[in-house]
C-alpha cells in the first residue's frame, strides 16, 4: 500500500505539472465572474425576480449567494465540467505513449494492471478536486457579491422547485458537490478507457465529448423520453435529487449502482485493451 501512495503521489505530481490540467479552474473562474456581473445587471435580476415571486418565495430572501451559486453549478458544471474532465482522462495515458514515456515505465517491474489502476485513481482524485473547487469558489464569489440568504432552486426537466433557509441549504448545497462529482466521474472513465485504446489524447477526449454530448442531446428530446432510464446523462443527473425534501435514497442508489457499474466496465475494458497493446514498436 505504502508503494501504491508513493506511486499515486508521482502520478498526481505529474498531471498538476501539466499547464492544460489548470485550464478547468481558470476558465471556471473567468465564467463565474462573467455570471455574476450579468446577475448585477437588471435584466438578470428581473428575470430571477419573476422565477422566485411565481414560484412562492421572497426576492429580497432567496436572491443569496446560495441561489446564484447552485445555479451556475446547474448552468455550467454539466457541460464545461465534461469538457475538462475528458481533457484530463483522455490525456491520462494516451499522451504518455505519444511521448514514449509509459516504454520507461513498462520496463520498470510493475504491471500494466497497476499502472493504470494508479493513473485512474489520479483520474477520480482529479474529478473530485475539480468540482468540489468549482463549488466552492462559485458559492464564496455568489455570497461576496450577494450576501448570505435562502437557497432557491428551479430544474424544470427534473420537475424540481426548492426553497430552503440558508442553514439547511447550505447543507444541501454541500452535499451535492459530492454527488455532483460522482456522476461526471462516469464522463471521466470514459475517456480513461479511450486512452487506452490505440487513440491520439486530441481523439479520445473529443470521442469521449462526442458521445456524452449526444446523450445528453438525447435526453433532452421529448419525443425520446421513453429511453431516457438508457442514456448515461439520465442517471448523471441524480446529484439533483439532493436537494429534493425528503431525499429519494432507492432512487439515488439506482443511479448511482448504475454509474458505478459503467465506471467498473470502462476500467475493465480499458484496461483488456491496454493489456493486450504492444509498446515495443
Amino acid at each position: 500500500m505504502s508503494l501504491f501512495l508513493l506511486q499515486l503521489r508521482g502520478e498526481l505530481w505529474k498531471l498538476f505539472a501539466r499547464k492544460r490540467t489548470y485550464l478547468g479552474f481558470g476558465v471556471f473562474l473567468a465564467v463565474e465572474t462573467l455570471i455574476l456581473v450579468l446577475w448585477q445587471l437588471p435584466g438578470g435580476q428581473r428575470w430571477m425576480r419573476r422565477m422566485i415571486e411565481q414560484s412562492g418565495g421572497a426576492f429580497d430572501t432567496y436572491f443569496s449567494g446560495l441561489t446564484v451559486a447552485v445555479i451556475m453549478l446547474t448552468m455550467t458544471v454539466f457541460l464545461l465540467g465534461g469538457l475538462y474532465l475528458a481533457l484530463v482522462g483522455g490525456d491520462v495515458v494516451a499522451k504518455e505513449v505519444e511521448d514514449g514515456t509509459l516504454r520507461m515505465t513498462l520496463c520498470r517491474p510493475v504491471s500494466r494492471l497497476r499502472v493504470l489502476l494508479v493513473k485512474y485513481t489520479t483520474c477520480v482524485l482529479y474529478t473530485f478536486t475539480l468540482v468540489i473547487f468549482i463549488g466552492l469558489s462559485a458559492l464564496a464569489a455568489a455570497t461576496l457579491v450577494r450576501g448570505s440568504g435562502g437557497l432557491f432552486l428551479m430544474i424544470p426537466d427534473q420537475r424540481l422547485v426548492a426553497f430552503f433557509e440558508f442553514g439547511p441549504g447550505l447543507a444541501r448545497y454541500l452535499a451535492a458537490l459530492p454527488c455532483l462529482a460522482l456522476s461526471l466521474l462516469t464522463i471521466t472513465s470514459f475517456s480513461f478507457l479511450l486512452s487506452c485504446a490505440n487513440m491520439k489524447p486530441a481523439a479520445a477526449t473529443i470521442s469521449a465529448i462526442t458521445l456524452f454530448f449526444v446523450d445528453y442531446i438525447f435526453h433532452l428530446v421529448p419525443y425520446f423520453e421513453t429511453y431516457r432510464p438508457w442514456m448515461m446523462t439520465t442517471h448523471m443527473g441524480t446529484w439533483v435529487n439532493v436537494f429534493r425534501n425528503p431525499w429519494p435514497w432507492p432512487q439515488m442508489l439506482e443511479d448511482y449502482g448504475i454509474l458505478l457499474g459503467l465506471d467498473a466496465t470502462f476500467f475493465v475494458i480499458g484496461a483488456i485493451i491496454f493489456s493486450a497493446r504492444d509498446f515495443k514498436s
